[in-house]
């Protein structure tokens, strides 16, 4: 059996760009090299971990020169969390290769004769600027460097899933996305399950107590506590829960849940009140939106406003037109832009979503919006339009995968005059856009940063049908 080849050193990489995925480039021998945690201006030795015929990946080894735009990354976990990975690049930098993203992917995939993009709406708050975040507890906590040679005592880590590695967990003293009383609330629960011998979850096994912690925070002031556990134990649940309502009054809505099976996620389960309201609210201009546990809602109020702002704009309603919302979630987009139309339609695959859409409309007393559930691409159909209306404009507002084909098939078969693409993920929104290039025209595209320190990029391009 022979040797297995080595990967190749590079000694002396300087950094040129930063492309997709927010990954930094640099060049060996006319091939890309890409690697993370470095900024244009590094110059680095980095060992080969992948090696392609048009590229390489690889990590970084030493710095032997750091960037003139390198900044301190302010966050103590910065490198083992995976969250936040672009900390130390400043932030007017970091929104430059957003916008050239955006652009780098409309032409480039999408083949795209841009109109001149809008300059990229940045974040006014750029730290805590979240309003929900989900932990994990684990009793296998991600070791830091000084202790892999020492006895590392406790185990148990409550906070973000490392990278590459599903069974670990780095133990978060500090999270810099959510507002207080986030950092309170969670050190405090962990602080007393380690007081208590409460256990942790053990990913691997399927074993312990404590499983997953959810914060919802609102705009109105209003805060949301949804505590996982993998078993029931009354006793133990009960002065948990007890506890966390005696040291944070200001918790308006305490729930609980027990959840025995193979993930995490709580849409199938149900989740119940221990104190206080079952729901939150988020507001919006005049309109209120009523969050649940399970509710989707954008985790950046204050951006998710300049985003509906944008698309109301480019929608351009006079009040007289029959608008789809394809892919409404619960409704936000929809009844955000309802008094400006004669009539809003929303489509979404989740069922629970579409009442809270209805939900939505009806408490803010919103009565020309209709919602229905099912998969888009069986509903969108030509009956489906003949009985609520050919649409004058079609707002979609798709998952990062973006589009079916038979979505978009659909949308050219409606001849809505006008669309509206809103995009969390601007290369399969380059995609989509090159399919429908054909009968449409891109006329602006205005990027909004929703993630300060990261690489993702909201986008929305205003479609118009060729003439």
């Amino acid at each position: 059996m022979g040797r297995k080849k080595q990967k190749p050193f590079f000694e002396g990489l300087k950094i040129e760009d930063i492309g997709a995925e927010g990954k930094a480039i640099a060049r060996k021998d006319e091939k890309i090299v890409f690697t993370t945690y470095a900024i244009p201006g590094d110059i680095v030795d980095l060992q080969v971990t992948k090696k392609r015929k048009k590229y390489f990946e690889g990590i970084i080894t030493n710095f032997q020169k750091y960037s003139d735009d390198r900044k301190d990354a302010f966050c103590e976990h910065f490198g083992a969390c995976g969250g936040c990975k672009w900390q130390i690049l400043p932030y007017d930098k970091q929104l430059i290769y957003k916008q050239k993203q955006v652009e780098d992917q409309l032409r480039r995939l999408g083949k795209i004769d841009l109109p001149e993009t809008m300059p990229i709406l940045g974040s006014k708050e750029n730290t805590f600027y979240r309003n929900k975040l989900e932990f994990t507890f684990s009793n296998k906590r991600w070791l830091k460097k000084d202790e892999l040679d020492s006895e590392p005592g406790n185990m148990n880590a409550l906070g973000f899933h490392v990278p590459r590695f599903f069974d670990k967990v780095v133990n978060i003293d500090k999270c810099w996305l959510q507002a207080e009383p986030s950092n309170s609330i969670r050190n405090f629960i962990y602080n007393y399950a380690i007081e208590n011998g409460l256990s942790f979850f053990d990913i691997k096994s399927q074993e312990g107590f404590l499983r997953t912690l959810i914060i919802r925070t609102s705009s109105t002031g209003e805060v949301m506590v949804v505590l996982t556990f993998y078993s029931e134990n009354k006793e133990l649940r009960e002065a948990l829960l007890a506890s966390i309502q005696k040291q944070f009054p200001e918790i308006t809505s305490l729930m609980y849940v027990i959840n025995s099976k193979g993930n995490d996620t709580i849409t199938d389960q149900d989740v119940v009140l221990f104190h206080g309201s079952g729901f939150i609210y988020e507001q919006m201009e005049e309109l209120k939106f009523k969050i649940g546990p399970k509710s989707f809602y954008q985790t950046n109020s204050e951006q998710a406003y300049s985003l509906y702002k944008v698309t109301r704009e480019f929608a351009g309603l006079t009040g007289n037109e029959i608008v789809y919302d394809l892919y409404t979630g619960t409704g936000t987009i929809a009844n955000f832009i309802a008094k400006n139309a004669k009539k809003v339609i929303g489509i979404e695959y989740v069922p629970e979503a579409i009442e809270d859409a209805k939900v939505n409309s009806d408490i803010n007393g919103i009565t020309n919006t209709g919602f229905f559930s099912g998969d888009m691409k069986s509903v969108l159909n030509q009956d489906f339009i003949t009985e609520n209306g050919k649409p004058d404009i079609i707002i979609t507002d798709p998952p990062r995968a973006g589009m079916h084909a038979d979505v978009v098939e659909a949308i050219l078969n409606s001849g809505v005059r006008k669309i509206v693409y809103v995009s969390c993920n601007p290369a399969t929104q380059a995609r989509d856009l090159a399919l429908m290039d054909s009968m449409y025209s891109v006329k602006k595209v205005q990027p909004v940063d929703m993630f300060p320190h990261t690489h993702h990029v909201e986008n929305v391009v205003l479609l118009e049908i060729r003439k």
